[in-house]
């Protein structure tokens, strides 16, 4: 599968860890809502930890927008438990981590690094149809940043629920957005 917005995920099936539990997601469990797939390198490094903290404090701000938050590593769901009863940063963790040891999950969003057999930092976030709406992927060495992610999700999230209108650079929640017509070409 390519990356492209627009584009429909494909079908998958993952263990998980979440909160004490291994389960099975699977691609039917993102329909129907708003989702993250946050993909990153590997358990037991350096910005990987910082970022999955960061998406930790957040949480509570995603899951009142309605979309679950999906890590996901080439790690397995047993080292996603190591990590989380070992790390108090991890041990924040309330969402799933899902383990694509195969790396098939990893390979259908683009984002394998095939050398090392680990993921890029990308991030996807999908809508209730299942369609890729934003697609964001760092060099290895930039984490990212929650508050910046729930900017865009609320901006995808308006722009769904409001078709003709669009959101400007740094648009936040509650602020201007434009309607693109003819009147408005050269006005900006």
């Amino acid at each position: 599968m390519s990356h492209y917005i627009g584009n429909s995920i494909q079908p998958f099936t993952a263990k998980a860890y979440q909160t004490g539990d291994f389960l099975d997601v699977s691609s039917e469990d993102l329909k129907g809502k708003w989702s993250v797939l946050f993909f990153y390198p590997a358990d037991f490094t350096f910005v990987c930890p910082t970022e999955l903290g960061d998406l930790a404090d957040n949480y509570a701000e995603f899951q009142k927008l309605g979309v679950e938050i999906y890590s996901v590593s080439t790690d397995t769901h047993f080292t996603h438990k190591a990590w989380h009863d070992t790390s108090d940063t991890i041990g924040k963790i309330r969402f799933p981590m899902l383990a694509d040891p195969t790396g098939k999950l990893t390979r259908d969003f683009g984002v394998m690094i095939e050398e090392e057999g680990i993921a890029e930092r990308g991030t996807f976030v999908i809508d209730p149809e299942g369609r890729i709406q934003i697609v964001e992927i760092n060099a290895g060495g930039i984490g990212r940043n929650a508050s910046e992610l729930l900017r865009k999700i609320k901006a995808a999230q308006y722009i769904a629920a409001h078709p003709g209108e669009v959101c400007p650079a740094k648009w936040e929640e509650g602020e201007e957005t434009l309607a693109p017509s003819l009147d408005l070409v050269g006005k900006i």
